[in-house]
């Protein structure tokens, strides 16, 4: 136990937090040593017992408290990752951290110096009825401080990973921002002071986590073999190391990107092993059912509504519960997509919770938050054939028991490669508030918040690597139903293994330059079902999987990002040279649905930088002739079937008599219809663009041009204008796919 520093002369009162006999023996001898030359007095933890004692002592007495505290068994880490990988069993605690009271002397028996005596830091009674505020009795309030500084002394001994938050509920709403909010909302409500102070109380408990420890081991046990017999592991060291020493002095809100169910599980995984608190996660009220979501909430998870419509009060619930945490300095997590990406790559971020965030610093309540942008990418996962049935309009099935059974079951059935965690760099959030504009103005505030949300989703684009199996189904998509030899295959891939070196971006896809690794990874894509190979012949060839495209799709996607400023070029090379900084801004406008771009002069300078790869004199150059030459053409590739999609909405627009009102579920229907005859008139290149978040992407773009709302013929003209520069673009992809084909020789089959 470390030593008291106190006079020796004063009096003190030591608060002993022990469950059993064998701790109180622990504490007892602890004190013996330490305080047996000056008088003190010892009680029990409870606020009861410690009314009398301290109304009676002097000034300067000193409180303080003790506990013993377990050192887990095993070194803190990711042991489950080795030799415990994936055994149901971890869904013990297995005595990892505090045994249970009658083994605890086997345990000291067997290991002595697991078990160690912690001092809290000492106050005298002066100094604590300073900072007690009035609200309860002061025997209460300085029995809660003694045990949140004897948790702060725990974590010196097993670890920031056990940081959890106490007494949350009863702290807010005894907290004098919480109480006068509730006033204010009387006023503004007409409701009575009692009724609103009864919904608060009943939205706290139903948002508060406890984050109990034992709760903890216990739902990490039961659930990560989900992960860990699916996937290896591999996390940027580096990035933690940073965060970690940022977390010394900040709360961190990791916002990671969204591609399966289990991503909240790795994440967690991976910031114990390093020693993190546990995030608090936020998690939609849809996976909030019996048993699990009683044990989740135990466990870190925040189980919050999808809406909160017109409630005041439930608002005022969140804002205060985000604040207590943040100036607590613990950690938050949640999913700023709102939903699991359904194509593959990020969607558009949803800011709404980020206000609540912003609304902590601007009242003071912390001085900074920093955001961290977080890239999780499988190089496979099981539930894409299902998300990839959404996209052709087969119904979600709803979360339950059976469903957990069921997504359990695939999960452990087959290893699914590497999932890897990579963080970029955190922004601050209190500088971002800074540089925008007027935070009184509501509408300002939504902007500032809305490019914060984009720099976040900008930075994990810039930390998702490109896995070989997102270059490898790149290649077999971009040649419609055609078949692709090993050799032809790992052709498509060289070159974009050399954009991505030269221009140093992340990708995992450099055994992909043998053909070993290729043959690997459409072996482990034939696998799975998303890739066919017909070996009847000369050599084996490999083609997507009839019904896959979409699968197919979701994987590639996740890589795509890094493209698209080389598509783009590609596409204005072959524009009139007079015009082409004018179409790169409108392609910008066109795909800023589908894509992040940065502000209009950023923009500028990467298409230039992609252009002048293309050819320095790119300005005055033939663009067909610069494209021929090109080692790289990836346009048809990459945005194919996003133009694809947006063609098949702006056609059906523009078909449509624009008096008529724009049902977006009708809409969606209709195109799905449409876009299948499309497909099958060759007017499509695959069936990778029948995809209703596609579509539902270019009628946002129609509905952000005003060609939804219903008009007269000046209406439909401009939607007849907008089908026609949407036809433009698919030409020049289409001539950018002929002329890839052939300088490649594909569109022959013969070998170069």
């Amino acid at each position: 136990m470390a030593a008291l520093q106190v006079g020796d002369d004063a009096s003190l009162i030591v608060l002993v937090d022990a469950s059993s006999d064998t701790e109180r023996r622990l504490v007892e001898a602890a004190l013996a040593e330490e305080v047996s030359d000056r008088p003190t007095t010892v009680l029990p933890l409870r606020g009861a017992d410690l009314a009398g004692p301290l109304a009676d002592a002097d000034p300067d007495t000193v409180v303080t408290a003790v506990r013993v505290a377990w050192a887990p068994r095993h070194p803190v880490g990711h042991e489950d990752a080795g030799s415990r990988r994936g055994r149901w069993s971890a869904a013990m605690p297995a005595l990892r951290r505090r045994p249970p009271g009658p083994l605890q002397k086997m345990a000291l028996h067997r290991d002595p110096d697991r078990a160690q005596v912690v001092l809290a830091a000492p106050a005298t009674v002066t100094e604590l009825a300073r900072r007690w505020e009035g609200t309860g009795s002061l025997a209460d309030f300085v029995a809660q401080q003694a045990a949140l500084a004897l948790d702060r002394a725990e974590r010196r001994v097993v670890g920031e990973r056990v940081k959890v938050p106490r007494h949350v509920v009863e702290a807010i709403q005894a907290s004098p921002e919480f109480r006068r909010e509730l006033v204010l909302l009387t006023e503004r409500l007409e409701c009575p002071e009692e009724e609103l102070h009864d919904r608060g109380a009943a939205a706290l408990d139903g948002l508060v986590a406890a984050v109990d420890p034992a709760a903890v081991e216990v739902f990490t046990g039961m659930f990560r073999p989900l992960h860990s017999r699916a996937w290896d592991v591999q996390a940027d060291t580096a990035g933690l190391a940073r965060l970690r020493e940022l977390n010394r002095r900040s709360p961190l809100v990791f916002l990671p990107s969204h591609r399966s169910y289990v991503d909240p599980l790795v994440l967690a995984d991976v910031l114990a092993a390093h020693d993190f608190p546990r995030n608090h996660v936020l998690g939609g009220d849809n996976l909030n059912f019996w048993p699990v979501g009683p044990l989740a909430k135990r466990a870190g998870i925040v189980f919050i509504r999808r809406s909160f419509g017109d409630d005041q009060v439930y608002k005022l619930a969140v804002r205060e519960y985000f604040a207590f945490l943040l100036a607590k300095r613990f950690n938050l997590e949640w999913y700023m997509e709102g939903g699991r990406s359904r194509t593959g790559k990020l969607r558009p971020p949803r800011h709404g919770l980020l206000r609540y965030v912003a609304d902590a610093v601007d009242r003071g309540r912390v001085d900074d938050v920093l955001l961290v942008p977080v890239s999780i990418t499988y190089d496979q996962l099981r539930e894409v054939s299902l998300m990839a049935a959404e996209q052709g309009g087969a119904a979600k099935r709803g979360e339950g028991l059976s469903w957990l059974a069921s997504y359990a079951r695939e999960q452990l059935s087959t290893p699914l490669g590497t999932v890897q965690v990579a963080f970029a760099e955190p922004l601050s959030l209190a500088a971002a508030l800074e540089a925008g504009a007027d935070p009184t103005d509501p509408d300002a505030r939504r902007l500032t918040l809305q490019k914060v949300a984009f720099q976040v989703a900008v930075g994990i684009n810039s930390v998702t690597p490109a896995t070989a199996t997102a270059l490898v189904t790149l290649a077999l998509l971009g040649v419609r139903d055609r078949a692709l030899t090993l050799g032809q295959v790992r052709r498509v891939v060289e070159p974009l293994l050399d954009y991505l070196d030269e221009r140093g971006l992340p990708h995992s896809g450099g055994g992909l330059r043998t053909f070993r690794g290729v043959r690997q990874v459409l072996t482990t894509l034939a696998g799975q079902g998303v890739v066919t190979v017909y070996d009847g012949g000369e050599e084996p060839v490999h083609a997507i999987e009839r019904g896959q495209h979409l699968v197919a799709a979701f994987y590639r996607n996740s890589a795509i990002h890094h493209f698209v400023d080389r598509a783009i070029a590609e596409l204005v090379m072959l524009g009139d040279p007079v015009d082409r900084w004018d179409e790169a801004m409108r392609l910008r406008d066109q795909l800023k649905f589908e894509f992040f771009f940065p502000e209009r002069d950023d923009y500028r300078e990467r298409i230039g930088a992609e252009l002048e790869r293309l050819d320095p004199d790119w300005e005055t150059a033939d663009g067909r002739e610069v494209l021929c030459r090109a080692p790289l053409l990836v346009a048809h590739r990459v945005l194919r079937s996003f133009v694809d999609a947006q063609l098949v909405v702006a056609e059906r627009l523009a078909a449509r008599d624009p008096r008529t009102p724009v049902v977006e579920a009708d809409v969606l229907a209709e195109c799905s219809g449409v876009g299948q005859q499309m497909l099958l008139q060759g007017r499509l290149h695959g069936p990778e663009s029948l995809s209703r978040e596609l579509f539902a992407a270019a009628l946002q773009l129609a509905r952000n041009l005003d060609l939804v709302d219903p008009g007269r013929e000046e209406l439909a003209r401009r939607r007849q204008e907008w089908a026609a520069q949407v036809r433009d673009v698919v030409c020049r992809v289409v001539v950018i796919d002929e002329l890839d084909a052939a300088a490649r020789r594909e569109s022959v089959g013969v070998e170069p």
